[in-house]
Formats: structure tokens, sequence, C-alpha cells
């Protein structure tokens, strides 16, 4: 690994991500390990020039007070201790507004620590591709491509690591945007030359996911199949051992930590079946949404692959809230694609991170072709976000809002009103489920 690297040491803070940004927005590589990880541990990370042990409102685990190994203070690393009072070391008090946190932690960085501004793009891109070689060797790699920004940049950096090792598997489960799987199988197996494999497996997916309403269990479902998928895939192959994952850091933390409470359940954390017979691959778990874009952007991809609308793992399933219907499902899908098609045609789609529609499991009265009927209602919604740690609501203007809902009831079936979802992250989520 050519980056010197911080080692952020979680103590129950809630501001782990926010130091671990700041140190590399000063050009450090940093990553968060558990507060209990142990000195060998710590010895066999790559160019560790420093520690910070980040305490906080989570500190409690099991009703007492968490310390790291005692023999950490002693190991001979350079250690800054914040919002954690038992530790024997240089302490910071607090921290001010994101933006200036920085440059609170240059000093140690760079003259404690001694640490190179060596972190960027290219560098992490020649680590991983050595790293993903060694871990792999000359067995085959399946890859799950959605076409979303994380399997793509996945996809590219496998392949510059492997080439033709690669295998990548793209499943249609009946829960992607209009015309996505269409798309897929153009741009990487007509434009990129991928080794792609197409499965359509709408029926089977929808199938176990009938009358399941709560959403950690349509995750963990989703996911679950998913890897269903792959392994019968696999045995149609020679020499599959690896399976290759998206996974990013926001992934990780809202799954849950020693120290933090899981928000919700992603499909590539918790949902992985306990008899899975691959090792994973995942070289951008890491990396924060923006810097896996600047990843792609590094790597070459088309800037619309690079800059797509996010999309969840488990699709559609978290945004046809409760037990998914084909009905709900469609209307989904439907005023999703009048709302990818009207923000585009407003500039729209260059200025919100994420947008997308939402179709809940309730009916409301309303009057269609002078008759009283009872149908259900679409929610937009609209965030603007840099990491998806945290998110803003973008303001639409009302033309636009208008000409949107008059499209959704005009041309989506079953459908009676429109609502814009105005709560930020926290204290909702980006998603619904």
């Amino acid at each position: 690994m050519k980056q010197d690297m911080i080692v952020i040491l979680d103590l129950g803070s809630t501001q782990n991500t926010v130091i671990a940004r700041a140190v590399r927005a000063l050009g450090v590589y940093s990553e968060i390990y558990p507060h209990d990880i142990t000195v060998s541990e710590l010895k066999k990370l790559p160019n560790v020039k420093g520690i910070i042990l980040n305490g906080g409102p989570n500190h409690i685990v099991d009703g007492a007070p968490i310390d790291v190994t005692p023999d950490i203070y002693d190991a001979g690393y350079p250690l800054l201790s914040v919002g954690h009072e038992p530790a024997r070391c240089e302490k910071l008090d607090g921290w001010p507004a994101e933006d200036e946190i920085p440059e609170m932690l240059r000093p140690f960085v760079f003259d404690t620590c001694k640490a190179e501004a060596n972190w960027n793009m290219k560098n992490f891109i020649e680590d991983q591709i050595e790293l993903i070689r060694q871990q792999v060797g000359d067995k085959k790699v399946l890859l799950a491509l959605s076409g979303g920004v994380d399997s793509s940049v996945v996809a590219a950096l496998l392949i510059r690591a492997i080439g033709r090792q690669l295998t990548c598997v793209h499943v249609n489960h009946g829960l992607m945007r209009k015309g996505e799987s269409e798309s897929v199988v153009n741009v990487f197996r007509n434009q990129l030359d991928a080794n792609l494999i197409y499965v359509d497996a709408v029926d089977r997916f929808l199938g176990k996911l009938e009358g399941v309403a709560d959403p950690e269990r349509k995750r963990k479902i989703i996911g679950a199949e998913f890897i269903r998928v792959f392994e019968e895939e696999a045995r149609k192959l020679d020499g599959i051992e690896f399976l290759a994952q998206g996974t990013i850091y926001p992934d990780i933390v809202e799954s849950g930590t020693k120290t933090a409470r899981a928000v919700k359940s992603h499909h590539n954390v918790g949902g992985l079946p306990e008899d899975l017979h691959f090792s994973l691959v995942e070289p951008l778990k890491q990396l924060f949404k923006d810097e896996v874009r600047a990843c792609g952007v590094e790597l070459g991809l088309p800037h619309e692959m690079v800059y797509r609308q996010p999309f969840p793992g488990p699709g559609l399933g978290v945004r046809c809230l409760g037990a998914i219907t084909r009905e709900r499902l469609e209307a989904v899908r439907e005023s999703d694609a009048i709302l990818r098609e009207e923000f585009a045609k407003a500039g729209l789609d260059k200025k919100v991170w994420q947008y997308f529609t939402i179709v809940p499991d309730f009916k409301s009265v309303g009057v269609r072709n002078h008759e009283r009927c009872f149908e259900y209602p679409v929610i937009i919604r609209a965030v603007n976000t840099v990491d998806a740690m945290t998110a803003k609501i973008e303001l639409i203007d009302w033309p636009v809002l208008l000409r949107i809902t008059d499209r959704i009831m005009a041309e989506v079936k079953n459908v009676n009103r429109v609502c814009y979802d105005l709560s930020p992250k926290p204290n909702a989520t980006i998603e619904w489920e």
C-alpha cells in the first residue's frame, strides 16, 4: 500500500465518518476500526502513522465503559484522543463545524505523525489492483452487476486487475426501474465487451416476496436470493471461488457496529446466507459515495455511468412499501420513469443527487371519470447529499411538480394522489424502507 494511514478507533462516537473524511481531506488515507482491535492486528495494517481514539455517546457497552486494549497505549503509535476520558495521550475537547475539522487535525497528522499527503485515487486504484491480484490469484470472480455506480466501478476495477477472470451476472429480479435491465445489457455486453450473463428471475423473486411486508425481511430475502442465483450460475462455470460486491462504507455503518445501532440492513452486508460458498472481494468497502465516483472517473468510465442515479440493491422492492404486489410495483416503475424524464427536461438530473417515487400499501378516496375511486398515492422524494450519511431536501419549482403530478395521475394506473416528501436525513433516511 502506497498511502500512509491514520487509524480511527471507534469508542462510541457518532462522528467517526466525519473524522475519517476530514483526514482524507488533508490528503492522508484513514480507516475506522473497532475499539478492541489488538496491537498485532494493527501492526498488520500497512503504513499506520498514528491513531485517533474517538469517544462518544455510545461508549457504554454491556453496562460498562469501553477502552482500547491496554497495550495500544504502549505500542509506539502517536495517539490523539477525542471525547475519550480514560485515554493517556494528547486530547482534543471537541469539534467545530465540519469544514474546520481538517485544520484542527493538521498538526497531529503532519507534525506529530509525520504522515505524507499521498492519498489519491490513482494510488488507491494501484493498491486495490495489487490487493485483488494477491487475493484472487488465477481463480475466477463472479460479480453482481446491477448497472449502478458501485457495481459498475467494481466491474471496471476488476477488469483492470484480472481481465477475463471476471464474470459479470446481471439478475433481473423484477424490481428494476423501467428499461434498466435492457440498458445494463447494452452498455456492458455491447459497448464494454464484458463477460456478461443475463438471468431472468422475475417470477422467482416476486414469489419469494409474496406477502412479506416487513422491510428488513424483504431486504434479507432479496439479498439471500441474489446469492442463491449467483451460486447457481457459478456451478455452471469452472473455477469460480470469489464473489465481488459493491459494498461501500455507508452500507457498513448503517448496518451497525459494536458501538452503533443498526439503521437498516443492506443486502450486501446483513443478508448473506451462512452457507455462502464464495470468498468476498469488496474493493470499495472503505470508500464514501463521492470517492466511488472519483474512482470511476479515474478508471475512465463514461460520465453518465459514474454519475448515474443511485439505486438501492433491493431495487423497487423498498419503494413498493409493505407487501409487494405487481399492481403497485408497476405504479412505482411507471411513476419513477415519469419523474426521471421530467427532471431531465428541467435540468434537475444534473442538480439533484437522488430522486425517486414511492407507493405505500394503502389507498385514499379520489374521483376518476366523475366517479368515486379508491386508489394509491405516489410519494416523490428528491434529496442532495455528498456521502449519503446526511441529506437535504431539494426545493423543486411548483410548475415542475405540477407537471409531474399531472402526468402521473393521467398516465399511471391505480393512482389518484401525488405527495412530496420534505423530510431531511436525519431524522428520516433517504429510502423509506
